[in-house]
């Protein structure tokens, strides 16, 4: 008889003892090489009890963690909304795959020594990594599902644990760690790898190719244009991007280069315009709907991303408006509904002077006008998400004096969802979208109403987003990470 998993003696790595660095590139180099011996031993016994069966014990090994102490209450520039802690104490955060996350862990742990002069303790946690993410690192290994192995995985392994893999530390409602430590960083290592594994599987693409500036949008004609954009980069030797990677992760380094086509497209196909140390942008078609808007923000947040743009469609509220006009949205009513149990929304959503201004100016360089002019394409004011793409065939007395009650000037289904989720998570965000119809004035989305100036007018769309993209990158990382998206007590990590 089998003995029951918990009474089976536990083979982890030796867990050598902690150190303290004041240097960000040794320390992630410790980092990586902590995971990696983590990673290796779970790969290796893995494999072994694939090709044996049960091995009458279980393994077990823990993600590696950075924790650093202070004791000062000490005043750091209050310009700055990341990368020091607001009072003494002991900080935490659990690690995974510090390689992809090299240069943001560096400047992280660089801000932190560099404004409390205290060194930070680098050495395994005590929080064990699941298999599944474990071997994820390996792409030939494949984990079988439940009861496709002669044995119990869990008896053996650990398996990922939704009980603490949440949002708690973004959403305001965690509580220190069982040793006294605060969080350090916004997500924890099991949370990240959760993301890592989803992302994976709804874009085709892998983590590592995300690029720090991401566009999304709703409709696949973008798509087309980003990659024509691409191209055009890739044969200019002056423009800093050096590949384009499509779904499947098919990446090409030059303009000439055939892209094969996808036998079956992922649910959100994205798009990487890749330059050195992810500063290049990133194409993700979310599709329709805030369901999906949120899926994608909430995967993505974990790459912490230094900004994110929705350039999708909307229908224009106004009878001033035209097809193809531009709406800036400054303010969002939420009728998405899919965030009201994280973001209540009582919780205000501002428009980020950074972002409006990158997207605005766009807009005249893209449009070639200026001032008063640009009034005549573009209107700035509040966008409505809503959760159900035939609102009109609705009774119109409740929403549309609703929409004229918040001012509203285009309605989706992506913005406020894009937009709330990115002030959650600490990312930048805004929108620019383009009018493709108006149901209130009998402009209803059919095909052969799109008038000539609407189709110019979406081939600048996506321009307008890249150029605000290149903008915000030519940006201090400081300046773009308002302060307005901070909280009381914030993490350190941005």
């Amino acid at each position: 008889m089998q003995d029951h998993p918990h009474s089976l003696p536990v083979e982890t790595p030796e867990a050598p003892a902690p150190e303290m660095f004041d240097d960000p590139k040794a320390a992630v180099a410790r980092l990586c090489a902590l995971y990696d011996e983590a990673a290796t031993f779970l790969r290796d016994r893995f494999m072994e009890a694939m090709a044996s069966g049960h091995p009458g014990r279980r393994y077990r090994a823990f993600y590696p963690e950075v924790r650093f102490s202070t004791v000062s209450f000490a005043k750091v520039d209050s310009r700055l909304s990341f990368g020091h802690v607001t009072a003494p104490g002991t900080y935490a955060t659990t690690v995974t795959r510090p390689g992809m996350f090299r240069g943001y862990l560096a400047q992280q742990i660089g801000l932190l020594l560099g404004n409390h002069g205290v060194k930070v303790q680098i050495g395994v946690s005590d929080t064990p990594m699941p298999v599944h993410f474990a071997v994820a690192n390996f792409p030939e290994i494949t984990v079988p599902q439940e009861g496709a192995s002669a044995f119990v995985l869990r008896d053996v392994f650990d398996v990922p644990d939704l009980a603490s893999t949440n949002d708690d530390i973004v959403n305001g409602v965690a509580g220190l760690a069982a040793d006294g430590a605060a969080p350090l960083a916004p997500f924890s290592a099991q949370r990240v790898d959760y993301s890592l594994a989803r992302l994976s599987h709804y874009t085709a693409t892998d983590p590592a190719h995300f690029q720090n500036h991401v566009l999304f949008t709703n409709y696949q004609f973008y798509v087309t244009e980003f990659e024509a954009y691409a191209r055009a980069m890739l044969a200019d030797p002056e423009s800093g991007y050096t590949s384009f990677v499509s779904t499947g992760n098919v990446e090409i380094t030059s303009a000439t280069e055939e892209i094969p086509p996808t036998g079956k497209m992922p649910q959100m196909p994205t798009y990487h315009l890749k330059r050195p140390d992810n500063q290049g942008i990133t194409l993700v078609n979310i599709g329709v709907g805030p369901s999906n808007a949120k899926t994608a923000t909430d995967h993505i947040a974990v790459l912490r991303p230094h900004a994110w743009l929705m350039v999708g469609h909307c229908a224009g509220l106004r009878n001033s408006q035209s097809l193809g006009d531009f709406v800036l949205a400054h303010a969002y009513l939420r009728e998405d509904k899919v965030l009201d149990d994280d973001l209540p929304v009582w919780v205000p959503i501002p428009a980020l002077a950074e972002i409006q201004i990158a997207l605005e100016e766009a807009v005249a360089a893209e449009t070639r006008l200026k001032g008063y002019d640009l009034k005549r394409v573009m209107r700035t004011g509040t966008v409505a998400s809503v959760d159900n793409r035939n609102w009109e065939l609705r009774d119109h007395t409740g929403p549309v004096q609703r929409l004229s009650q918040s001012r509203a000037i285009a309605l989706d289904m992506e913005s406020a969802t894009i937009a709330a989720n990115g002030f959650r998570f600490r990312v930048p965000y805004g929108t620019l979208l383009c009018v493709s119809d108006k149901p209130l004035h009998g402009e209803l989305k059919l095909p052969g109403m799109a008038s000539d100036f609407y189709k110019t007018q979406v081939a600048r769309h996506l321009m307008i987003g890249i150029r605000a993209m290149e903008a915000l990158r030519d940006m201090p990382l400081e300046r773009i990470h308002s302060r307005k998206l901070r909280s009381f007590e914030e993490t350190a990590f941005l």
